[in-house]
């Protein structure tokens, strides 16, 4: 019997990179989307890190180019496709909101209209995210609780999620979303708040640092870890029908708690490291994300194994493993 292959985009992301772990596991075949660029080798580190970077097969391309896409499902003819490649940070969205729209959004139909063509068998997943529900319609979010997008990078998360579903009703595509709340990891990128804590508290630790900027300390957000997260992807993938999920813990935090679980791990006191900085408050605050993943827990049979503060711990020791060579010394400013 043939082996079953995979197709990942953003393959070299922190979802991407475990995904591609927890299907080699299942003995598939993996290939990657590889958009090539002057620092593109960069994101192979992920890769590299689960000791995997050799068992992945890449083909170029890129979301923004059609052509590219339908090229690498002719060749390929994948039995699952997910689609996890966007630009994916809410800061960097204000900044570049027309690049952000092409790949997070147009991107998707881009692939999708790709699929319908080459290999309209296969079953797509596309990460579609909690940002999408902004300014909350309803305290626990679901897969009924209305949007409401407070950044460009939310706005073209839910084109693409709707994309999804459009391609789904209209073609006939096993096609679903899965609405994704925070989730993170060692692998996480050094940009988002959870890394630039945990990196900062190593960072102090280690005496290279003596305090941390950060913006609203009191938004809250329901975090789990990217390998629960993943696992419920394949989970969609492998269901009779294609559907749309919340992938949730059900427990929000603030960066506040986060802060006090990764100071406290390092034996630290965040009240003498934490600066507050001003310039770092979003344009548009999405105050408290928490989801209702009660549809995948009863369909899927999914649920997270990895707890918040247990999540936190494991990035504050990651990140002193990395900066193990530097000794601690006397801290320094900033």
């Amino acid at each position: 019997m043939a082996r079953a292959r995979a197709f990942i985009t953003g393959i070299t992301g922190q979802d991407g990179a475990y995904l591609a772990q927890l299907l080699l596991e299942k003995d598939y075949d993996v290939f990657g989307l590889l958009r090539r660029s002057s620092t593109s080798e960069a994101g192979f580190y992920r890769l590299q890190w689960l000791g995997i970077g050799g068992r992945v097969q890449f083909v170029d391309g890129d979301l923004a180019d059609y052509s590219s896409l339908a090229r690498a499902l002719k060749a390929i003819q994948p039995h699952e496709i997910y689609n996890l490649a966007a630009q994916s940070f809410v800061k960097s969205s204000w900044d570049q909101p027309l690049f952000t729209g092409a790949v997070t959004a147009i991107g998707v139909a881009n692939l999708l209209e790709a699929v319908r063509l080459e290999c309209p068998e296969a079953r797509f997943y596309q990460a579609s995210s909690s940002e999408m529900f902004g300014l909350v319609q309803e305290r626990i979010q679901s897969e009924r609780t209305p949007f409401h997008p407070r950044s460009p990078y939310a706005v073209a998360k839910v084109y693409g999620h709707w994309i999804t579903i459009n391609y789904r009703e209209s073609f006939g595509l096993h096609a679903s979303s899965g609405i994704l709340f925070n989730h993170e990891s060692p692998l996480r990128g050094i940009e988002f708040v959870t890394r630039k804590v945990t990196e900062g508290v190593a960072r102090i630790k280690c005496g290279l640092a003596r305090t941390l900027s950060l913006g609203n300390l009191d938004a809250k957000r329901d975090w789990g870890h990217a390998k629960d997260y993943v696992r419920a992807m394949w989970l969609m993938l492998q269901q009779a029908k294609p559907d749309d999920y919340v992938i949730s813990t059900g427990r929000a935090h603030s960066v506040r708690d986060m802060c006090r679980v990764a100071f406290g791990h390092a034996g630290l006191d965040m009240d003498a490291h934490v600066v507050i900085d001003p310039a770092l408050f979003r344009p548009a605050e999405v105050d408290i994300l928490r989801g209702n993943s009660t549809k995948a827990r009863a369909k899927l049979g999914w649920e997270p194994t990895i707890p918040f503060e247990d999540l936190i711990r494991e990035m504050v020791e990651a990140d002193l493993r990395r900066l193990g060579g530097a000794r601690p010394r006397k801290a320094r400013a900033a």
